[in-house]
């Protein structure tokens, strides 16, 4: 067929989503091989079938983990770049041989999953004490915070039909709901709730629920 102009975005997107689930898989396997993590999620409350569910991970404490492990070449390491997982160093400076670091360090890992399943983009919560206690994928080519819900393709999974969604704050909100068996939740992404978020809601759902924390 005739080449379409969308059709090298399209390939180059999926490139990058490949890469998303490649790194997503070594988070996990992370998780699996640290003691300090495993605990600090058992403590959380995260168990084994909820853990894989979510396919929850865990960035190590290293500047550069992800960066050697995925970025051997300048055109892996500008791959990296653009899914938001390493972050140029100011003004191109070079420490200890790498002008990049990477952006999540000694935190447990939330993939977030588009429409199709895809990783698209993560989610990470510091083990110990540091800000931000929460960090998110930036802005990319595969990640608009303002259109995704953090969930919804568990629910998906979930239900034939949905009921009804239960929009929250965050990660471990939805998590929590589904171990207790309320598998109808979904959350924004550090983000107040755009006119796409509704159009997504209602698209998949005509009875929707925000269940905010109750501060001002």
């Amino acid at each position: 067929r005739e080449a379409r102009p969308d059709d090298g975005r399209s390939r180059a997107d999926a490139d990058l989503a490949e890469l998303m689930g490649r790194v997503a898989r070594h988070y996990e396997q992370t998780l699996r091989d640290d003691a300090r993590a495993l605990d600090y999620a058992k403590r959380r409350g995260l168990d084994s079938e909820i853990a894989e569910r979510f396919r929850i991970g865990y960035s190590t404490a290293s500047w550069n983990d992800v960066l050697h492990k995925f970025g051997g070449t300048p055109a892996q390491r500008e791959a990296l770049a653009a899914c938001g997982l390493i972050i140029e160093r100011e003004g191109g400076q070079v420490r200890d041989g790498d002008r990049h670091y990477d952006r999540f360090r000694d935190r447990l890992m939330f993939p977030i999953r588009d429409a199709r399943g895809r990783v698209i983009a993560f989610g990470g919560r510091v083990l110990d004490q540091g800000e931000p206690k929460y960090l998110n994928s930036p802005e990319t080519p595969l990640f608009h915070k303002g259109r995704e819900l953090y969930g919804l393709w568990q629910v998906k999974q979930a239900h034939n039909k949905i009921p009804r969604l239960i929009v929250v704050e965050g990660y471990m909100d939805v998590i929590a709901l589904f171990q207790h068996g309320i598998t109808q939740a979904v959350a924004t992404l550090g983000t107040a709730t755009t006119p796409d978020h509704a159009e997504l809601l209602f698209r998949n759902s005509a009875d929707v629920v925000f269940c905010f924390d109750g501060d001002n």
